[in-house]
């Protein structure tokens, strides 16, 4: 048999457990990823399908319808294999309970096989004749002019200007509605550590150092100008938790927290860096959500334009 350097090959090995929730499966990958040496691994990243029943894992490489005839709204989606993509599915979901029975949603993704995992999970809540998918590309949809009543989009197009196409699909007096992310206080006791984390390129993004000012996410409206939108509003929701945190919430955090800040280690001092890890480590004495005075909220904001009657 010949002998591998795992040290120069590169590897990408992604678990999945199937089980029903509280089975044990986090527990089960969280001894898998301890047990991995520590020269393979960076950060515990795990997310779950809406229902609970499957979880996934990356485990070396840790990079982390129609009803009659209305059609109610697009949702487009982001980058696939993401938690943020398990996230934008159950905002599928409670997208349809909010349209209502004589209402239908549909989802675009450009990735075949992630409808697939969507249309199997509609399929589990029954609802597949209030939610339909479709593969395409928002540059380019794969929809009649005057289709849709409203756009729904989370951290999608919020994050590009939005273009004359997916404008073209909004029926007059229809509504494009654009969510994104936009500020967080994760790190309670930590302002410093936090604010150097916000400035590094992982913070920053979808702006990058070099972006002109008018190109920042929370500068939307003049995108909406842009495309000839009018009846511009914007809402901000946040979302606050404090402990004693429940085990959902808990989960939820730690996701959170892994996700926010990715690939920081060029930009921060080998002490805050170190620092940072200790913080958002699940099994460091000093990880963060284990504070009995933990504090932390993340906002999302919704930027909203009418088409023209």
């Amino acid at each position: 048999m010949r002998e591998v350097n795992l040290l120069d090959t590169s590897i990408d090995l992604k678990i999945v457990l199937a089980g029903p929730p509280r089975a044990g499966k986090t527990d089960i990958l969280r001894r898998l990823y301890e047990q991995t040496d520590r020269r393979f691994r960076s950060t515990l990243t795990s997310y779950v399908d809406p229902d609970g029943d499957t979880l996934y894992f990356d485990h070396l490489r840790i990079v982390y319808g129609r009803t009659r005839d209305k059609w109610i709204n697009i949702d487009v989606y982001k980058a696939p294999g993401t938690p943020e993509r398990m996230h934008r599915r159950r905002q599928t979901l409670m997208l349809a309970d909010a349209v209502g029975p004589q209402g239908h949603v549909t989802g675009l993704d450009i990735k075949p096989e992630f409808l697939g995992h969507a249309g199997a999970a509609t399929a589990k809540k029954g609802m597949t004749d209030r939610i339909s998918f479709k593969e395409g590309d928002f540059n380019q949809l794969p929809f009649a002019d005057n289709t849709f009543d409203w756009i729904w989009s989370s951290d999608c197009i919020g994050y590009a200007p939005p273009t004359r196409e997916v404008t073209r699909v909004i029926k007059p007096g229809g509504s494009l509605n654009i969510a994104f992310w936009s500020s967080e206080q994760l790190l309670p006791g930590y302002p410093l550590l936090e604010l150097k984390l916000k400035a590094t390129t992982a913070g920053l993004a979808p702006f990058a150092k070099e972006s002109k000012p008018e190109s920042h996410p929370i500068r939307t409206l003049n995108k909406l100008v842009a495309v000839g939108l009018t009846d511009l509003k914007v809402m901000t929701f946040d979302c606050s938790v404090h402990a004693p945190l429940s085990a959902e919430i808990h989960t939820a955090m730690r996701d959170i927290l892994e996700m926010r800040w990715p690939d920081v280690e060029p930009e921060l001092s080998k002490e805050d860096f170190e620092l940072y890890k200790r913080l958002i480590d699940p099994a460091s004495p000093d990880f963060i959500l284990n504070l009995p005075d933990y504090y932390g909220f993340f906002t999302y904001s919704v930027f909203t334009g009418k088409r023209r009657e």
